[in-house]
């Protein structure tokens, strides 16, 4: 287990908005920051991070709570693992007991292909630099693609012995189980028959190794280069999908390339490792691969959790281009900007940037990355000539892609270019977007059969009044009340009690009496006077463990209180504190709207609160006690003498809210 000591440690250095930072592109929102969501497919910003109060809010899906608690959110990490993560980003030596060999195999099935995975890269890379076949066939390979030692130690890049089963036989030495080299796909295991053993064979034997990691830098699984010429064998070969490998939601190099990415707010997406890593050893650091595959959705949307804008960079003599510039067309339906740059012919980016420095390597792609309507139109123009056919055909294409742009401001823009390039009336590219979009709809099965939309279209239909979400008043209030001991219990704030009596006319009054009192203090003791009781178990909870908390010690240290809470009540927490943050994403001081800082009037806000549950549990108890009076059979005389009772002090409560009652 790890101790106290390091976990505390890990909880006062890291910064939350660091942590996120390297998932999330983070811009500074008045004393906050503000970002897409990380757990969602959106366009406009609902992510909140507070760097005072060190807790971050998701107010597209709910979630919320501190920096561990994002860490596991986002990388499906246990608690252990996530702590394990942010002491290695802030160099903190984790101080634990030794863990058994029951308690390594009582470990889950997830967290033992993580630590084969681990074990199977550091294995790799130290065959390449300490034996000899590794230094002769696998060192000498990345040397002469032009890798430096210090790019290939970074990147993990190892080999494996030409060997049936040597890296096998290693980590079984090292206590490895056979079910998790099974289950990671780097060992192949055939059985035989019943009285024989089944034998084993390493996956990657005889490769050059590229471990691929997740965005935290967990090895998830590997690419293996053969390098003999073997007719047979495929020229790359990839670890199978895993319980910690998905491919389709994989991009290589993405753990080294994330800060560049949400930094630049650009991200180069290359074909292969090599691509990748000679970019990056040139100083190109926002380049990732989809690692040979398919683009897919998931790929994108990993990205779009760092930067809106992607370049695709093109071999400048890549067979079936034509088929290749598909992918534009899936970055562009998920909502994303997306430029295209081609090399000259017979390079491709890794080959480029191995030849030529960062400043021409940056200035070409700055120069070269063109628009992708430029960059279709004149792919597409070529090959249509002077066929009008081919040339109707190719304008189809490209309305095609503006079709999947889900914002209309930029799919009106594109029409406009698109008009120009291709020399033919705006009207007629937007009624073949109609055309496109309504097919695509039809193909979606949006659009009813013919026979049902002709009845619908002369069926009168009754607009039905929705029903409206009835406000749970008492949940407010009470979470009103939490809001405010944990932004303010501790602070000291001059209060005006009301202490009721009555006049000489035998009427009720408030008398007021200015009283010194801690906040905290403050709700309590009217809570008690009243005999309130929250009727939330969340807020009852975090209610009574805050009470406890300021009793105890003068020093009350929110963030201290958030982490000694249950997950459970962490989120919740974080929840009520950042409710009213959401705001901020309106940008209201832009629109002249200045909101009112509630530090300022804590003892008005304080006293507020408070009455209005008073006015609420009040009006609640005369409800029940007008249904009492309505059995005529019984005298309900002293019911209706207090139920007057309520309602003068009802009035007065009102009437100190400055609320006009009907």
């Amino acid at each position: 287990m790890i101790s106290k000591n390091t976990i505390d440690k890990v909880y006062e250095t890291a910064r939350i908005e660091e942590v996120i930072g390297d998932f999330v592109q983070l811009k500074k929102s008045g004393a906050n920051f503000k970002g897409l969501s990380p757990f969602t497919d959106e366009r406009s910003p609902s992510f909140m991070v507070s760097p005072v109060k060190q807790i971050w809010k998701d107010f597209s899906s709910g979630k919320g709570g501190n920096v561990v608690a994002f860490v596991m959110e986002h990388e499906h990490f246990t608690y252990p693992e996530a702590i394990r993560y942010l002491a290695k980003k802030y160099q903190i030596e984790i101080e634990e007991t030794i863990q058994s060999d029951e308690q390594k195999e009582a470990a889950d099935e997830r967290e033992s292909m993580y630590l084969v995975s681990e074990f199977a890269a550091r294995y790799f890379s130290e065959i390449l630099w300490a034996s000899a076949a590794g230094q002769a066939i696998g060192l000498s390979y990345f040397r002469e693609r032009g890798f430096t030692d210090e790019t290939i130690k970074k990147f993990g890049l190892g080999y494996c012995l030409d060997e049936w089963d040597g890296f096998t036989k290693a980590a079984i030495d090292k206590k490895y189980d056979l079910k998790y080299l099974e289950a990671t796909g780097l060992t192949i295991v055939k059985p035989t028959n019943e009285q024989a053993t089944a034998k084993t064979f390493d996956r990657f034997k005889g490769r050059v190794m590229f471990p691929i990691h997740s965005m935290s830098g967990r090895v998830l699984g590997f690419g293996g280069r053969i390098l003999t010429q073997d007719k047979k064998a495929a020229k790359y070969l990839n670890s199978p999908e895993s319980g910690i490998y998905n491919k389709s939601k994989v991009l290589y190099g993405i753990y080294m390339a994330k800060q560049a990415i949400a930094k630049q707010d650009n991200c180069y997406l290359v074909e292969g490792y090599t691509d990748v890593i000679q970019m990056h050893q040139s100083g190109i650091h926002n380049v990732v691969s989809s690692s040979g595959t398919a683009l897919t959705s998931d790929q994108i949307r990993l990205l779009s959790r760092l930067t809106k804008n992607i370049t695709v960079l093109f071999d400048g003599d890549a067979a079936g281009l034509r088929a290749s510039i598909r992918g534009i067309d899936l970055i562009l339906e998920q909502g994303m900007n997306v430029k295209i740059c081609t090399f000259p012919e017979g390079e491709d980016p890794d080959s480029f940037s191995k030849k030529h420095s960062l400043e021409v390597l940056s200035a070409y792609l700055e120069r070269e990355s063109q628009d992708f309507i430029q960059f279709k139109a004149s792919i597409l123009v070529k090959e249509a000539a002077n066929d009008p056919v081919k040339r109707a055909e190719t304008i189809r294409d490209i309305v095609g892609s503006i079709a999947k742009i889900p914002d209309a401001i930029q799919r009106e823009v594109y029409l406009q270019s698109c008009a120009q390039i291709m020399d033919i009336s705006e009207q007629v590219l937007y009624n073949t977007l109609a055309q496109v979009s309504k097919k695509e709809a039809n193909a979606k099965g949006v659009a009813q059969k013919n026979g049902a939309a002709a009845e619908e279209r002369f069926k009168v239909v009754k607009p039905e009044t929705p029903e409206v979400e009835k406000l749970n008043v008492q949940w407010i209030l009470e979470k009103k009340i939490i809001e405010i001991l944990l932004l303010y219990g501790n602070h000291k704030a001059t209060f005006e009690d009301l202490i009721l009596a009555s006049n000489e006319a035998g009427e009720l009054v408030l008398t007021p009496k200015k009283v010194e009192q801690k906040v905290f203090e403050k709700v309590y003791l009217d809570l008690q006077e009243d005999e309130i009781e929250l009727t939330q178990d969340h807020f009852k909870g975090i209610y009574f463990k805050l009470i406890e908390s300021f009793n105890q010690s003068e020093n009350f240290d929110l963030t201290v209180f958030i982490r000694n809470q249950s997950e459970e009540l962490s989120a919740a927490i974080s929840s009520i504190l950042m409710e009213e943050e959401k705001y901020s994403l309106g940008q209201w001081e832009k629109k002249d709207i200045f909101p009112k800082n509630k530090a300022l009037g804590v003892s008005q806000l304080v006293t507020e609160t408070i009455l209005s549950l008073r006015c609420f549990l009040i009006k609640k108890r005369m409800g029940v006690m007008q249904e009492t009076t309505r059995d005529i059979e019984k005298d309900h005389r002293e019911v209706k003498e207090e139920l007057v009772s309520y309602l003068q002090l009802y009035t007065l409560l009102n009437k100190k809210l400055n609320r006009v009652l009907s």
